[in-house]
Order: structure tokens, then sequence, then C-alpha cells
């Protein structure tokens, strides 16, 4: 048990009958005395490996997220009836008993159709070049012949071991090998996180002891998570490391413990494997991401802006255990347009798939997985190895780099074809189709900007990948370029955020948004520039539900352009704005009733 750990506990253990601020102040003495031990110790030392560790993670830029266990047989379906959400969550929805569960979905589990070697070619024909694999779900099982505990795949009636069936495949097939651990939530231990049905336990649906800070309401309930954690979590994590050697673990719900807790986790696995990836999911505070690198929010449709290195989730459909039910599989084209704008943003996509019980991968995740991996066969060089590029967002797409060489990558037909690269001062050599070879015209087209003439016949209506060679630096530029000859959408994402109390939306359908947006102190600015004057028609557009409520609002470029509140389509009058660079500044001139402003971007239409 570590040091900090031990503080904590005697820390609180003094104070069980004290008042509540008294309470708060010892539970976050306990984490200081673990971050502290970590920043000034151990933690620190495990980062001096974080570039030699992490640098295949960065090379990859896509993988396949597999959740899969015994509630995959089911999927969706308990008594006869139809059980929404996510499918993995079945054991929670449902209420269902430890007994019960192990009865009637692991005792029966046996998936006689499942195929490693076929699910990893699978894998790596759709273009990933790394597997994460559930070991252990929120639901207690441990989906490989645990020696710890009895809620394991040995009491099945699968008398194999899958996932060292598909460590194998990875290795044999070149991808790169790693498991999902549930730390933190676990519904089958008595003493775990989670199970408010069977032990009356803290961090379940019912909101018990205090909610989501039950550890720091009620401190007298801790030393039962932490036997939990020495017990389960610990020796099933050592248990995979030892056994399989991953290249990477990945965590979830780490707020289910207090962060003394998930420190001593992480400081396990250090100790075990100085080499294998961890991602952001296990310990992290409000200042310090323990993590190799960050996470974004589940099941994304867009990216907020995060600083470093990162990865999102998305999941074939919005379920990420195999659901039979749900039908809203999104089409290749959506995740190979994700898959584009995370490299351009320095992220990776760890894209998710749910196969069925009986151990095949879900037909309709394979159409999605083939087309994908067409786009990459040809396409790929623009994605592995990449990096973003310096320059300024484009309207047509994105943009990712290799040294000199830009790789763009175009989701819509350029007017007149004629293709502007905006912000680029670097001397322009000569542009191709990624996918065919076939040469371009390039040509400059003033001091900062590169056009490139595109045929009218469209490549690939998924996204179609110029290559761009050019010569010397490639500087960064701030301003983005505002072609007069067509419409720009400036999304809330793009946007510098400034005053308090507001923040970007977590990038799911629809919540491509900043939202709490209802004070006078905040407003939101994009750097834009223009090589000539040029009106336009303003709109705004807020997400369903959050228009503008009878709010004034203000937009200036170094004037004030536009005021008062846009019609029912959203649409202002006219503006002109002057040509050179300036900053397009968006503030409200009253305050928002209710929560605020949900904004998701702001227009300029061509009249």
């Amino acid at each position: 048990m570590g040091c900090g750990l031990a503080l904590g506990l005697q820390a609180t253990a003094q104070f069980q009958g004290d008042d509540e601020g008294i309470l708060m102040q010892r539970a976050a003495s306990r984490d200081s005395v673990a971050i502290a031990s970590a920043v000034n110790g151990w933690w620190t030392v495990s980062m001096t490996r974080h570039e030699q560790r992490i640098a295949w993670w960065r090379d990859a830029r896509f993988g396949c997220f597999i959740h899969w266990g015994v509630y995959s047989v089911p999927g969706g379906l308990w008594k006869n009836r139809k059980v929404g959400g996510y499918a993995e969550h079945l054991m929670r929805k449902e209420k269902i008993s430890r007994t019960d569960y192990a009865r009637e979905l692991l005792q029966t589990f046996n998936p006689e159709a499942f195929n490693a070697d076929e699910w990893v070619r699978t894998i790596r024909d759709a273009g990933m070049k790394y597997l994460v694999i559930t070991a252990k779900h929120h639901d207690g099982v441990a989906m490989y012949p645990s020696a710890i505990g009895d809620y394991t795949i040995k009491a099945s009636a699968f008398h194999r071991d899958p996932m060292k069936a598909l460590a194998d495949a990875c290795k044999k097939y070149g991808i790169r090998f790693g498991f999902y651990y549930s730390h933190a939530f676990d519904w089958e231990h008595p003493d775990a996180p989670g199970n408010d049905w069977d032990y009356k336990n803290p961090g379940g649906d019912r909101q018990l002891y205090g909610g989501t800070n039950w550890y720091d309401h009620h401190p007298e309930l801790l030393p039962k998570a932490v036997k939990y954690v020495d017990e389960k979590a610990i020796p099933q994590i050592k248990e995979l490391l030892q056994k399989y050697h991953p290249d990477i673990l990945w965590f979830d719900t780490p707020h289910k413990l207090p962060l003394s807790e998930n420190l001593r986790i992480l400081k396990a696995i250090r100790e075990v494997d100085a080499t294998v990836v961890v991602n952001g999911r296990l310990a992290r505070s409000s200042a310090v991401s323990f993590g190799d690198y960050k996470n974004t929010a589940d099941r994304p449709a867009a990216f907020y802006p995060v600083e470093g290195d990162w990865e999102a989730i998305p999941t074939t459909n919005e379920s990420y255990g195999y659901s039979r039910y749900d039908e809203s599989h999104k089409p290749p084209a959506f995740f190979i347009r994700l898959l584009t704008k995370a490299a351009a943003r320095n992220g990776n996509l760890l894209m998710n798939i749910g196969p069925m019980g009986n151990g095949r991968i879900d037909p309709r995740d394979t159409a999605i997985l083939h087309h994908i991996g067409e786009w990459l066969k040809v396409n790929g060089e623009s994605i592995y190895g990449s990096q973003p590029s310096p320059l300024p967002i484009q309207q047509w797409g994105d943009v990712t780099r290799k040294g000199n060489r830009l790789y763009l990558h175009l989701y819509e037909l350029p007017v007149e074809g004629i293709l502007t690269v905006g912000g680029l001062t670097a001397e322009p050599e000569k542009a191709y189709f990624l996918a065919t070879g076939a040469p371009l015209k390039v040509k400059r087209a003033g001091p900062k900007d590169v056009q490139i003439e595109l045929p009218q016949t469209w490549a690939d209506p998924a996204a179609t990948v110029v290559v761009l060679d050019v010569k010397g630096d490639i500087k960064k530029e701030e301003y983005r370029l505002v072609e007069s000859r067509a419409p720009h959408t400036f999304h809330a994402f793009d946007a510098a955020l400034h005053g308090k109390g507001w923040s970007y939306g977590d990038g799911k359908a629809g919540k491509d948004v900043v939202q709490n947006w209802k004070d006078t102190t905040q407003y939101l600015t994009w750097k834009i520039r223009l090589t000539k004057p040029t009106k336009f028609k303003v709109a705004l557009r807020f997400a369903a539900g959050g228009g503008p409520k009878n709010c004034r609002f203000i937009l200036s470029a170094g004037r004030k352009l536009l005021e008062g509140t846009p019609g029912a389509d959203g649409e202002w009058d006219m503006i002109q704005l002057n040509a050179g660079t300036t900053e397009l500044k968006l503030a409200l001139e009253s305050t928002a009733d209710g929560e605020g402003l949900k904004f998701r971007q702001l227009e300029l239409l061509l009249p």
C-alpha cells in the first residue's frame, strides 16, 4: 500500500464525525498527499520514458476498440423485453443480481464462432494499427481465465482463452494489442463502487452516500473500496500485464474512486511495466493528467480543442456492446472524415465495434470497416505518422503534414474548381492526387496563398486527398483566409472563448457547441483575413432548444457591424468586411435566460 493512501486513510478516520467542511478538507489532503508523492517521485520518474513508449501510438492514428462480453449474447434483450441504451450496461439497467447474471449469462457463455485470426485480419484490413478489447467491463466478468475470483470466463461453457488468441493474432499481423479494464466500477464485487441493488454500495444510480464524491462525504466507506482494489483490481491488472504483455491499457470512470486509489493503481502498473501506454482515464486531477495521453468524449461527431496527445472513441452505432436493436450505424464516410479531422488536430481515433455473442463480428460493422480500409489503402499515407500542419483552418477541409509535404483533405468541391490553400508562405513545388498520382497545376496567389486547379470530376465523396510538396519552412499562421467567392462557416469549436463560466460541448452529435453563454463578459472570436472588401449576409446557428431567447448580440470586427436579435432563421442583415486581417467578435448585449445559450456556428453567406 502506498504511503499517500495510508496517510489519507489515517487523516480521514480521525474526522468521521466532523462536519462537511472538515471532511472535504481531509479528502483534499488525502489526494494532495497522493499527488505530491507521485509528482515528486515515482510518476515523474516514469514519465522520463514517456516519449519512447508513446511513439508507436502517435504514429498509429487509427485503432479498434472492442466491447465484447457475456452481455453480447442478449444484445439488449432481457426477459423478452428490449433494453435501450448501452447494451453492455444490461446488468445495471435491469438490476440483475450477481447470482442471476452468473447463472444466465456467464455460465452459459459459449461463443463457438469466435475466431481471433479472422477478427484481427478484419481489423488489419480496415487499416487499424492497434486493438483494445474489454478484459473486464463494469459487470466484473474477466474475459480471460483469471486466477482471481470466480467471476471469470473459467466459469463459462467456453473453454478457451480469447485474450491469448487475440494477443497471438495481433503479434502475427503486426497489430499493437491492449486491454480495457474497468478498475473503478465493478458490479459483482461486494466492496467495489457501482452495485447499489445487491450491496447498497456507493457509486451507482441511486446516488447513495453523497453521490459522485461518496468517498469525501463518507470516508468510513473507503476501506471497502481499498479492499476491492487490493483483492481484485490491482491483482488482475498485474495478471494481464504478466500473462499477455499488452502494449496499451485503457481505463474508464475514474471518478468512482478517489484520486489516491487511482494513483495507487497506476503506480502498481509502472512497477510491473514501464513501457505500457496508459490512457488518460485512469488518474487525473484538475492540474495533472497522469496518463500518457488525454481522452475526449465518447461517440464524438466533432472535436473541441485539446492540447497535446488525445484520443476519441466513436462507435459504429450508439452502443459500445453489441445491440441487436440499434440500427443507427453511421456511413463509412462519417468515420473517414472523423479520422482525417482527428489526425489534423493531433488526435487518434479508437473506433469501436461490438461483436456478437456467438463470436462473430456484426456484419453491419464489417461493412463499415471494409469501406474505411479501402479508403486507407490509397490514402493511408496522409494519416499514419502524420502531424497537424501549422496552417490556419481551411473552409474546404483539413490538413495533415509530414515534413515539407502537406496532405489536403477535401470534403467539398471548391468554387470554380480552384482550391486555395490559405496562410501558406512556403513555395509550392508540385501537387497531385494521392489516390491516382495525377498531377495538378499549382501556383502562388499572393504572398500568403497558393492555388491548385482541380478537375471537375470528384475523386472521392468521403475525402479526396491532394498532396502538396513545398520548399522552405511552413510557418504558423493564425489568420484564416475568407475568400470573397464562397460562403464561410465559423464553428464554435474553432473559436477562442473569452470570459469565465462557459465551456465547449463534448462533441457528441448536436453538442458541437459552446454552452452556458449567459454573461455579458463572455464572447467568441475568430481571426480572419480578407484579400479584398466583401459583403456578406450573417447567420447564427444554435443547438436545438438553445436559441436566442430575447438576447441581443453584437458582431464586430474592430468596429460594431451588427447588433440585435437574429430572425427565426438565424439570419441578420448584410455586413461589409474590409480587406486585411481582423478578429470577428460575437458578444451578448444582455444576459441570457435560464442555463444559457448553446451556440453552434456563425455563417457568412453570399447575398
